[in-house]
């Protein structure tokens, strides 16, 4: 299977377009609450509106499985958001969320800064905040991307 892009293929810039388009119908985003706040290149915020549907861990917090599926979701945000002519994107190639304090509050954010990028690999940091901008857990992701 050929993954190169041809010079001057817009198929990555449309489905990038595509991916912020239909951000907030996405059906996972809209079955967890998600929704699209900010992005801007290297840069991306979202927001969980907790409802009686999202997921609970212990003692009514949100379930951390939310949570990391926020830091995946930001790091995307991030990523499209700079994402270059004729790179191909190939997912996440690594993970970890480290969780500071349940998340309580009605409103969750997660925020995503781009650290450093590769030519192939990505390094993604996300701050996951109550509105108040309480640290509750940080993701650390790397982003793999085909040149």
């Amino acid at each position: 299977m050929n993954t190169r892009v041809p010079a001057g293929d817009s198929s990555v810039v449309d489905d990038k377009s595509q991916f912020f388009d239909e951000f907030d119908a996405n059906p996972f985003h809209k079955m967890l609450g998600i929704s699209l706040v900010e992005r801007r290149a290297g840069y991306g915020r979202i927001k969980l509106r907790r409802t009686e549907q999202t997921p609970a861990g212990i003692g009514g917090s949100v379930h951390g499985g939310v949570l990391a599926s926020m830091v995946d979701i930001a790091m995307l945000v991030a990523m499209f958001a700079e994402m270059r002519e004729g790179e191909v994107p190939a997912g996440t190639a690594e993970l970890s969320i480290s969780y500071l304090r349940p998340a309580m509050a009605e409103d969750i954010y997660a925020t995503a800064r781009v650290i450093k990028r590769g030519r192939q690999l990505s390094l993604v940091e996300v701050d996951i905040t109550d509105e108040d901008e309480t640290l509750l857990a940080r993701g650390r992701t790397l982003y793999a991307f085909r040149a």
